[in-house]
């Protein structure tokens, strides 16, 4: 009898653990990487001496999941100006005049100045633009943008910061939705001007 029973609930607790396993195995895939899909990491680095000085632990971090069809970015900071907009932008070059721009999403710190935004699109050694000849306001070739910007939003908040030393008023620049956002605070200017991260990332 006692057998029986110890069939019986080895046999209730195999079912049991195949069932879990069939539900796993249709939500696991939403969540995890798949065959087709690869991590990379790199960093941001702060723009300028100027933004070292007036803020001296700001960094970023920057994680792209590679898929089929697009790639996932997730960007993080820290030691930037708490409870302040940000805006973030896939650009040609790391510094002025920064080439072609793209304007991937905005990005607002907490009380401890971290924020974080994650974005959806062709983040990798396909990602570029392109005007074709004819256009109704500027022509231009297929132009990778392999860099990331990293703009204030409010002009006035770095130069009250001491960002712009020297400078009689805050500088302007069209680095957000209204083009008229401030200074650029981190970039992958650690990276070389033709070879920006991701241009190594391949799907």
């Amino acid at each position: 009898m006692n057998r029986r029973l110890s069939e019986r609930s080895f046999a209730s607790a195999l079912a049991t653990l195949f069932a879990v396993v069939g539900m796993l195995a249709v939500t696991l895939p939403l969540g995890i990487a798949t065959a087709g899909e690869k991590k990379f990491e790199f960093n941001m680095v702060p723009s300028s001496a100027a933004i070292s000085a007036c803020l001296p632990q700001a960094s970023g971090e920057v994680t792209i999941e590679t898929g089929d069809l697009n790639d996932k970015m997730e960007v993080q900071v820290s030691g930037l100006a708490p409870n302040t907009g940000y805006d973030l932008f896939v650009i040609e070059i790391p510094h002025g005049p920064f080439g072609i721009s793209w304007y991937q999403s905005d990005l607002q710190t907490n009380e401890q100045g971290r924020g974080r935004a994650k974005v959806r699109g062709v983040f990798d050694v396909e990602t570029f633009s392109v005007s074709p000849v004819g256009s109704p306001t500027v022509s231009f070739p297929p132009t990778h943008q392999y860099h990331l910007g990293l703009w204030f939003n409010d002009p006035q908040v770095p130069f009250d910061l001491g960002c712009e030393p020297g400078q009689p008023i805050p500088a302007v620049t069209p680095f957000n939705g209204e083009q008229h956002a401030g200074i650029q605070v981190l970039n992958t200017g650690n990276f070389p001007d033709n070879a920006g991260p991701l241009s190594q990332i391949h799907r």
